[in-house]
């Protein structure tokens, strides 16, 4: 990673970028001693020691036994960042279940939980979903971990110049203030003054890939979020690409078939008409009432029952034609597939669909991206949102749904 030359102007200002350089070396060269980030900062190796013994106090850092040269004088001392005491929180909020995920800044899983969503009303499900993080914050704080913020991800893109949800089809929601809603029940609860970031659901579920992995990233990825909707993530040049106003990745509406099945968003052959949840569970004969039978779909395909199977498969195979689309369009070093779909399809899913994207490439002479599970399966968007968090603390200069969209405690 190349660290830009040292900024001049305001003191405060000038030693927080020195931390981030600081934080963003350790994370990308691990074990990398004062000299070694003296050498790839530009920062003279006074500032290094102080900025050191700063992060270290602070619990960010922990340094490990000195390296072994063979050399005469001291040894240079391998320092790791370790975010010791310190704490993420991630939320899903799903279409019909809200999860909230805790985890280390290495992306360690240290609680989770999770409910069927109570009501699609935009001020009862913000409040059930403050209701479980702040639950699980105040279980993480008692063992004398620190937050040091919430991720949420949300089921529709966001326009990132108002931070408002714009197009949320299968929860029902158009045109929410969703950032004020969760302003006043943070602050009703006492977490006012916690960063608080909001992102759609792929998005957050993108960054987790790219932020909890080993170095070197995978870039460009792009993330393909299969649940009851069906979205994309892309990262690029180590940044979210979300568009001009923030919904770009809406992979699920674009159009497969010219006047075909009938969609959520309105639209007729859409992607999600034929890879969503809902119209894997119809096929299944697992969809009543407007509502999807999770445990027949899971039971069923544990039996390896032919027509669940089956479902799984022609879904699938659609999917390898949106794979096939993705690629052409984003040409991603690798596409990760993951959501409860995937999760629940398994291998016949999975199969199907790089079956189908191989078909294409070899047609066109050519090698298809490398198409890979979640790394945290269907918590791959609550982990995600606990990411972000910490993406949002590496890379202040990127663009972002910052907590002043939530910060406000009016409703709306």
């Amino acid at each position: 990673m190349q660290t830009p030359a040292p900024v001049t102007g305001d003191q405060a200002l000038v030693k927080n970028i020195n931390r981030i350089a600081m934080l963003r070396l350790l994370r990308e060269h691990a074990g990398i001693s004062r000299a070694g980030l003296s050498e790839r900062s530009g920062l003279t190796r006074s500032t290094v020691s102080l900025l050191i013994k700063e992060l270290i106090d602070e619990g960010w850092l922990v340094e490990s036994d000195a390296f072994v040269t063979g050399t005469v004088g001291r040894r240079p001392t391998p320092l790791r960042l370790v975010g010791k005491n310190m704490v993420l929180l991630g939320v899903d909020l799903g279409p019909d279940v809200i999860q909230v995920v805790a985890t280390s800044i290495d992306g360690e899983i240290l609680e989770s939980s999770q409910a069927a969503l109570r009501s699609k009303d935009p001020d009862e499900a913000c409040h059930q979903l403050v209701e479980m993080a702040t639950a699980l914050s105040a279980k993480m704080t008692r063992g004398g971990s620190r937050l040091l913020g919430i991720g949420v991800g949300l089921h529709g893109p966001v326009d990132k110049r108002s931070g408002m949800l714009e197009f949320a089809p299968n929860i029902g929601w158009r045109h929410v203030e969703i950032g004020r809603r969760f302003g006043a029940e943070l602050a009703r609860a006492g977490l006012a003054d916690v960063p608080v970031y909001y992102h759609n659901e792929a998005d957050l579920a993108a960054v987790g890939e790219t932020e909890f992995c080993e170095r070197p990233v995978d870039d460009p990825l792009v993330y393909v979020s299969c649940g009851v909707g069906v979205g994309a993530g892309i990262i690029l040049n180590h940044a979210l690409f979300t568009g001009a106003t923030g919904s770009a990745g809406e992979i699920g509406h674009t159009t497969l078939v010219i006047d075909g099945q009938p969609c959520s968003c309105g639209r007729l052959g859409c992607a999600e008409a034929y890879i969503g949840l809902k119209a894997i569970a119809a096929a299944a004969g697992c969809f009543q009432d407007d509502a999807i039978d999770r445990r027949a779909l899971r039971a069923r395909m544990s039996a390896r029952d032919p027509a669940t199977r089956s479902a799984f498969a022609r879904a699938g195979a659609v999917l390898g034609v949106l794979l096939q689309n993705a690629w052409t369009t984003f040409n991603p070093q690798v596409i990760v597939l993951g959501g409860e779909t995937v999760t629940l399809g398994g291998d016949t899913l999975l199969d199907a669909a790089t079956e189908v994207l191989a078909q294409y490439a070899q047609r066109a002479g050519l090698t298809p991206p490398v198409v890979k599970a979640a790394r945290y399966s269907d918590l791959a968007t609550a982990v995600g949102g606990a990411a972000y968090v910490l993406h949002a603390i590496l890379n202040p200069h990127q663009q972002a749904l910052q907590s002043q969209y939530v910060a406000t405690p009016a409703s709306a």
